[in-house]
């Protein structure tokens, strides 16, 4: 596809990058990838919007990451789009039965008409029509967002349901069907109205994460504030880099040391994420060079607004005879929101929770011209389906033989935190 390309000059980056969400929303799709100025091993998400669907990929429910791939070897084009975590059934001999109330495709990827990049007070426009146009359309906007109502939500799971599915967890564990397992439950809502929009900037404002997303897919919402990178590539490197381990925030600095040291030393923590990564090391080896996989940090802590966390890097050298979007597929979905022995831990997702998890612990991502690209993890994220005034959101924590069910419960809702208060509007 030919763009026509120019860059502008922006005194007021933030606001012109709202505007340009306003106006991007007008279009059935668009998504933007905001790093919110985030030092980040490897980097961040580029910021970026596409808007607008050129081309959308069409898959039938049967060997999509192959389908994918016909795509990649042919467009050589921008690509935006999620895979579900419910993608693993075509993966591995699993299913899906839970409720799912939102209705995200496994897998949905479109060739943006109109692509915006953001570099500090530098804007630049790649549009199949006029850049200049574009631009002047989205300087004319005069954001109109409607405040969320106070939204209450419900619960799939009480506190004691939890609490005795993690102590049955911690039976399969001591039985050695598997060392551990990402629980999780989801909050809901069938009656909700809110401004899409307005919502993500209040997120991310509370929340500023390096892979945030606000992605639409006609009448779907994600409305995303993720820490975590699921996989990237660059040139013939793939990278992962995940989450295990969370602690609160202090009230003051010396406090935040504290608690970041208590977080670099707990054993449990640490546990979680050796397993962690020993999981990511094999799930990359499959698609690495022989010897070039390694763990270029481990135990990592990194401090967000709300939240601190442990992440460990992984690498490898993509194999030659390797297809880059079986990379993806080979790693998917994330060790750090399954557990291991993954199969094992998939099946038993299914028989404890109660919800379908769907796009939450998924990913959104893009593909460049050049054949790289770069995923995120759907976590910290507000679903929200429009046309039926549904929202859900999903949280969740890894759960080891040394859990304690009441503690696991009270991260859960430790990570839920910035969401819900946003829908209470405190």
């Amino acid at each position: 596809m030919k763009r026509q390309d120019k860059t502008f000059e922006i005194e007021d980056i933030a606001t012109f990058r709202n505007k340009s969400l306003q106006w991007a929303s007008q279009f059935s799709h668009c998504c933007l990838f905001n790093s919110n100025q985030i030092d980040f091993p490897y980097k961040p998400f580029k910021n970026f919007l596409a808007a607008g669907c050129e081309h959308e990929i069409l898959f039938n429910g049967q060997n999509d990451f192959d389908a994918l791939k016909a795509v990649f070897d042919t467009t050589k084009d921008w690509l935006v789009g999620h895979f579900s975590y419910d993608l693993k059934n075509q993966t591995e001999d699993l299913h899906s039965f839970n409720k799912d109330l939102i209705g995200f495709e496994d897998i949905s990827f479109f060739q943006p008409a109109h692509l915006i990049f953001f570099d500090h007070r530098k804007v630049t426009v790649q549009t199949c029509g006029d850049p200049t146009e574009v631009f002047r359309e989205i300087e004319a906007i005069n954001p109109k967002e409607k405040k969320t109502a106070n939204i209450a939500v419900q619960n799939t799971v009480t506190r004691d349901q939890y609490i005795d599915t993690v102590h049955k967890l911690r039976e399969h564990i001591s039985e050695g069907d598997i060392y551990e397992i990402n629980y999780c439950m989801e909050f809901f809502s069938e009656d909700a109205q809110l401004d899409p929009v307005r919502f993500f900037t209040e997120l991310i404002a509370l929340s500023p994460t390096p892979f945030s997303t606000f992605y639409k897919r006609r009448h779907h919402y994600a409305l995303c504030a993720s820490p975590e990178r699921f996989i990237k590539k660059t040139v013939r490197k793939i990278t992962s880099q995940p989450i295990k381990g969370t602690a609160r925030r202090g009230t003051s600095s010396y406090e935040d040391e504290m608690i970041k040291q208590k977080l670099r030393t707990d054993e449990k923590e640490l546990a979680e994420n050796m397993m962690i990564v020993d999981l990511v090391r094999n799930d990359l080896a499959r698609s690495s060079t022989p010897g070039t996989v390694k763990v270029d940090e481990m135990f990592g802590i990194y401090t967000f607004k709300q939240l601190h966390q442990m992440i460990s890097t992984v690498s490898g050298t993509l194999r030659e005879d390797v297809h880059p979007v079986d990379s993806i597929k080979n790693a998917f979905p994330m060790g750090s929101m399954t557990g291991a022995p993954k199969i094992k831990v998939m099946e038993l997702i299914e028989r404890y929770e109660r919800s379908k998890r769907g796009l939450f612990s998924g990913s959104i991502g893009y593909f460049t011209p050049s054949g790289d690209f770069d995923f995120n993890v759907v976590i910290r994220t507000l679903l929200y389906r429009q046309d039926l005034s549904r929202i859900s959101f999903q949280v969740g924590s890894a759960i080891t033989y040394d859990s304690d069910p009441e503690n696991e419960y009270e991260e859960c809702l430790l990570k839920a935190q910035a969401i819900s208060a946003l829908l209470a509007n405190k």
